[in-house]
């Protein structure tokens, strides 16, 4: 099973890059967990979108060799155009990568962290499976997986906003929505990962995955 994301409508700049408000509303509190995660290594970013993350995070954060990558072609023109603006050497060209393809893992092995924003509830549920699986697989011992994102809680949205945008997505695609909470840490614990839940702004969670 492949993804494919809605379009997401994000303005282009004259020299290529793609804006898109969540991106800029998140970055901070994303980057200030990422900072206080004390992360190094290498670092694969899955469905890189825009790419604003991707230079915004490589630049703040040295000891990260960043691996943006994304599925549309469109997607790997923006993220390009936002490293070229960053200048900085750690953050890698983006890669055409199908996070929900089964067995991409065996091409990214040994990988010290994997960066997942805003991407579960824009997929099926057995495309979902296969990009936690997948992203399991290729960490390292000790590898840390941080999962972004909306998610329900005992199978419920908590709030009027997160109810009414789950809606919105199941009413243009069934098959989508937002996933529940213990259902992702139950398929990350049975793909050998010990999860822990942190709050994040705007009633998002990150979920810190650790391998082994």
């Amino acid at each position: 099973m492949s993804l494919r994301l809605p379009d997401s409508g994000a303005p282009q700049l004259p020299d290529g890059r793609r804006l898109a408000p969540s991106a800029e509303r998140n970055a901070e509190p994303i980057l200030a967990l990422l900072q206080a995660e004390g992360l190094s290594g290498r670092l694969l970013e899955l469905a890189s979108g825009t790419g604003q993350h991707a230079a915004r995070f490589a630049a703040a954060l040295p000891r990260l060799d960043w691996q943006p990558s994304d599925l549309e072609p469109a997607n790997l023109v923006s993220i390009e155009a936002w490293r070229a603006q960053a200048g900085v050497a750690n953050l890698r060209p983006p890669v055409l990568l199908d996070a929900a393809r089964p067995g991409w893992s065996a091409d990214w092995q040994g990988l010290d962290a994997i960066l997942l924003v805003n991407l579960l509830h824009l997929i099926p549920t057995p495309a979902a499976a296969t990009v936690l699986a997948e992203a399991a697989r290729a960490l390292s011992p000790g590898g840390r997986l941080l999962l972004y994102g909306p998610f329900l809680r005992d199978g419920m949205p908590t709030s009027e906003g997160d109810a009414a945008f789950n809606a919105s997505l199941r009413a243009q695609d069934a098959a989508i929505g937002y996933k529940d909470l213990a259902w992702v840490t139950g398929h990350l614990a049975a793909a050998g990962l010990t999860a822990r839940v942190v709050e994040m702004p705007a009633n998002n969670l990150m979920l810190v995955a650790r391998s082994g």
